[in-house]
């Protein structure tokens, strides 16, 4: 992938998509404290300790990040965790969150392409995302239209911070080393 790339969003928002890059950890601090402290409750890793920022914003080995920026404020992240060893040395996991006032305007989903892109590069034969069926609703679409498909539905696997329990669906995608999906 080429970067830093200009998109322009539905609403005409223009927006600048590149790597994150070890002076961006403020920033990205300073993202993920305007998330909803809900949507943060779904993510694998707690974004409020600096540790996991620091780590990403200094490139850690496994996960390649990219983010979003408008106006040099970032408003979307997006990661791609690989494993160079063993049995999961094939695939990658996704993970993307968007500023709430940017959601509904395809931004997840130009973060979604160019994961799919870097997983190509990278050489992976597969890319998985898990999602909370009835709160990543956009996610699940967006996914479906970019042909990932339902490879488990773990019923009542997640719990939310009310103490309900929402299934988790498990996506994959096959990549396609000698040809691209688009």
């Amino acid at each position: 992938m080429k970067y830093p790339k200009e998109i322009v969003l539905k609403d005409c928002t223009e927006v600048l998509i590149r790597p994150l890059a070890e002076a961006d950890e403020p920033e990205l601090h300073r993202f993920y404290s305007q998330i909803p402290e809900e949507d943060r409750w779904y993510m694998r890793f707690d974004v409020m300790d600096p540790a996991v920022i620091r780590g990403w914003a200094r490139g850690q080995q496994e996960v390649v990040s990219i983010i979003a920026l408008v106006a040099g404020e970032i408003v979307a992240h997006a990661r791609l965790h690989t494993h160079n060893y063993g049995c999961y040395h094939h695939q990658g996991r996704l993970r993307i969150i968007v500023a709430p006032a940017y959601r509904q305007k395809r931004l997840g989903s130009w973060m979604l392409l160019d994961l799919i892109h870097l997983a190509m590069e990278k050489g992976l034969r597969e890319i998985r995302a898990d999602l909370v069926v009835g709160v990543e609703q956009a996610a699940i679409e967006s996914a479906y239209k970019l042909d990932f498909f339902k490879k488990a539905l773990l019923e009542d696997f997640v719990i939310d911070p009310r103490g309900q329990r929402h299934d988790l669906l498990i996506m994959t995608k096959q990549l396609h080393k000698d040809w691209g999906d688009f």
